[in-house]
């Protein structure tokens, strides 16, 4: 990785405003500790809004912009087929939102990389079973996972048995035909995975507080105890 590529990924990693520790940085971008402090230094001193210091971490202020990068071909790709899979499998809004992100992608890239990236031949097309009312209660989902809304639901299980459901949406997975909703289940105080076809009915309740065994952490510290297994339906 340039050097320039890597003090741009240091930026993008402290963005969020949490506190990140050299040794995290230096693990995902494959450094030693030492290359960050480096780096590190070098960008304050350039006038990038980073606090912290070594042994603690480090976070970056609110309100600090980088200029726009150049993508690489295949990141004009990427970000191509994800927003047309978006657009297709998507909710109503994600896939309002993936429109306008192929406009806007479009917009900023000079001529030669707007015309590859009108040139990728990755396209997606909607079944008949992803219509407005399903794309709606996508939506739906994804604003109740935001919220920490509970929902009850009907659904139906893989033995056709309808069961009627309190969950804490955590949230969405999409395994390539279907969309889940990751989400622990009060009836069976534990975590469970729904697939939204399978859902008829669905309404939000009361919010949840966040609670550290309940959580999507919690969750995937469990599958990765249990092997990776495919998580319960």
């Amino acid at each position: 990785m340039r050097r320039a590529d890597r003090l741009f990924q240091i930026v993008q990693h402290l963005r969020g405003g949490r506190l990140t520790t050299a040794r995290q940085l230096s693990e995902r971008l494959e450094v030693s500790e030492r290359t960050i402090y480096r780096d590190i230094a070098d960008l304050i001193g350039a006038g990038v809004p980073i606090d912290g210091e070594a042994g603690i971490g480090y976070l970056m202020r609110e309100g600090f912009d980088l200029p726009p990068m150049m993508f690489s071909k295949d990141e004009i790709v990427a970000l191509v087929a994800g927003a047309r899979l978006i657009r297709a499998w998507g909710g109503t809004e994600m896939a309002k939102a993936a429109q306008e992100a192929l406009v806007k992608i479009e917009t900023v890239l000079p001529p030669s990389a707007r015309d590859h990236s009108r040139q990728v031949q990755i396209h997606a097309f909607a079944p008949p079973q992803i219509d407005d009312d399903y794309r709606r209660r996508l939506d739906d989902l994804e604003r109740a996972v935001e919220a920490r809304t509970k929902l009850v639901i009907d659904y139906e299980d893989a033995a056709g048995e309808s069961t009627k459901r309190t969950i804490r949406p955590l949230g969405l997975w999409y395994w390539g035909r279907v969309w889940t909703i990751v989400g622990w289940c009060e009836l069976r105080e534990d975590f469970r995975m729904f697939r939204l076809d399978r859902i008829s009915t669905m309404k939000t309740t009361n919010r949840f507080a966040h609670e550290p065994d309940k959580s999507l952490t919690e969750f995937y510290r469990q599958m990765e105890l249990d092997g990776r297994k495919q998580p319960k339906w």
